[in-house]
């Protein structure tokens, strides 16, 4: 029976991503109102945003944030909407993203250049403050992983939490309210794909924790992909989905192996190390070819 559970969920993904392709011709002429999903990557002279499926690549001013409403007209261009005009833009009234904001300009206020946007750029996923050469610098040298919110992040956030809650609450609140302070801090950090990957795989373990059963973190892994597929099947062609997934399962596959082959690092370093390593014989080959 599970299998064919398996199997209609690979059909509904597969259904999912033809019915929600865009449909525009090439050089039709089209406009978008939409909520930004997706933190806008800033260039020195454009910032890009993506939606309906679209990179849109629009003047740096007026400043586009994560929830923000715009209405914009171009041309479409195959996966682009070239010609783009912004036509109206609507600050988001969500708490959660003014409270995203709101730390974000502590951080602007309390530190200076490039260390507040590095420290945005760890806790909140927020690449837009970040000066284009240090982004440029951090992309050559291979290291703009460090400023962008990751799974480890959702990980941290859900052990504090139930380290902290379990001493108040029975074991299943404790978990419940982890599971809303897992959720509200993947909505704040910009819900990119690695933090939804992270925020399900960690929904689902602690959810089964709580009922008393197994969890299979292959299984957790799956099902995660396959519902965010199912929710936003654009999602398969995005590059920090695919990455978040290969090395997540290049961990699992690949960590004790590497572990036992560098046992010759000292012990303060051989987890981090071997860690690192697992996940690179998977993204590697991607990164690549990217």
């Amino acid at each position: 029976m599970r299998y064919f559970v398996w199997l209609f969920l690979i059909i509904l993904v597969v259904f999912r991503f033809f019915i929600t392709r865009p449909t525009y011709p090439n050089g039709q002429k089209i406009r978008i109102t939409d909520k930004v999903s997706t933190e806008p990557i800033r260039y020195p002279t454009t910032q890009r945003i993506i939606l309906a499926g679209l990179k849109i690549y629009l003047p740096t001013f007026p400043e586009i944030y994560y929830g923000d409403k715009i209405v914009v007209e171009g041309r479409v261009d195959g996966n682009k909407l070239i010609d783009a005009e912004l036509i109206s833009l609507s600050e988001s009234r969500g708490i959660l993203f003014k409270v995203r904001k709101k730390t974000i300009n502590v951080f602007q206020q309390s530190l200076p250049e490039p260390h507040a946007s590095l420290v945005a750029g760890v806790t909140l996923g927020s690449k837009s403050s970040l000066p284009a050469r240090f982004w440029e610098s951090l992309k050559l040298s291979g290291t703009a992983h460090v400023v962008v919110a990751s799974g480890m992040n959702v990980t941290l956030v859900a052990s504090f939490l139930m380290g902290i809650l379990v001493l108040f609450l029975p074991r299943r609140q404790a978990v419940l309210a982890a599971l809303v302070g897992i959720w509200t801090y993947s909505l704040i950090s910009g819900f990119d794909a690695p933090i939804v990957r992270a925020a399900i795989m960690g929904s689902l373990v602690f959810s089964a924790q709580a009922l008393g059963k197994l969890s299979s973190a292959a299984r957790a892994l799956i099902l995660s992909a396959l519902a965010m597929l199912i929710i936003w099947p654009h999602w398969l062609t995005d590059l920090g989905f695919i990455l978040s997934f290969v090395a997540t399962a290049s961990l699992m596959l690949f960590e004790r192996k590497v572990a036992h082959l560098v046992r010759f690092v000292p012990g303060i370093f051989r987890e981090g190390f071997s860690t690192s390593l697992a996940a690179q014989i998977g993204v590697a080959p991607i990164l690549f070819v990217t």
